[in-house]
């Protein structure tokens, strides 16, 4: 994968974000870039048009998170994951998801051991804390 080797090489931000894989499809980038949701250097961008280049930052979020991208170069065509995350450095990564078990019980359902089982009342305000 050739990547752009001077400054004032650049691509539009919808291209950009598709090459380097941060969307499925270019139509996706661009509804974010179109809706106003990504910044540009700090500046709201409504227009997917717009040239990214090296060294630019891009502020969008993603799914539950908030990604700030430094773009390192451009590509001409799309490619491999590993040769995407060649483009840019990730200044704020996502937090890893913690995820609940179903085995695991929750917190106000844990009981003291020996403490036997739970009464009819304490069953109740057990569903009650559930919903």
């Amino acid at each position: 994968m050739a990547f752009a080797a001077s400054p004032q090489d650049t691509m539009r931000i919808d291209k950009w974000l598709w090459v380097a894989r941060f969307f499925k499809t270019r139509a996706d980038a661009n509804r974010l870039v179109a809706g106003g949701r990504l910044r540009l250097d700090g500046e709201p961008m409504s227009k997917p048009h717009r040239q990214v280049g090296e060294g630019h930052v891009l502020t969008f979020p993603k799914g539950e998170d908030i990604r700030v991208i430094r773009v390192l170069a451009t590509a001409p065509r799309r490619g491999p994951a590993s040769q995407a995350r060649l483009l840019y450095e990730d200044l704020a990564p996502p937090e890893p998801k913690v995820k609940h078990s179903g085995n695991v019980p929750l917190p106000f359902e844990q009981r003291g051991r020996g403490a036997g089982r739970p009464t009819k009342r304490e069953r109740r305000q057990i569903d009650h804390l559930k919903g």
